[in-house]
């Protein structure tokens, strides 16, 4: 069995890769260890006045990057 090169894969061909082989200790491993390496992105602290509507301009945002997304893998 050859071995698997996980650090050759994006981030998103590793998630493909152990959500199809969910058995791969070492891929998801090596998809965690990836996965915590990213800088933590704070969008507002509990006590900000403005907490609410930070949060669901963030929220919106990600899902508007979704939809991009989709529409862009829908067109090919």
């Amino acid at each position: 069995m050859s071995q698997i090169n996980y650090d050759a894969m994006s981030t998103t061909e590793l998630k493909q890769y152990f959500l199809k082989h969910r058995g791969d200790n070492a891929a998801f491993q090596a998809y965690l260890d990836r996965i915590n390496q990213r800088p933590l992105k704070i969008i507002a602290s509990p006590d900000d006045p403005d907490f609410d509507e930070k949060v669901q301009a963030a929220i919106r945002q990600k899902l508007e990057t979704a939809r991009n997304k989709s529409s862009k893998g829908s067109n090919t």
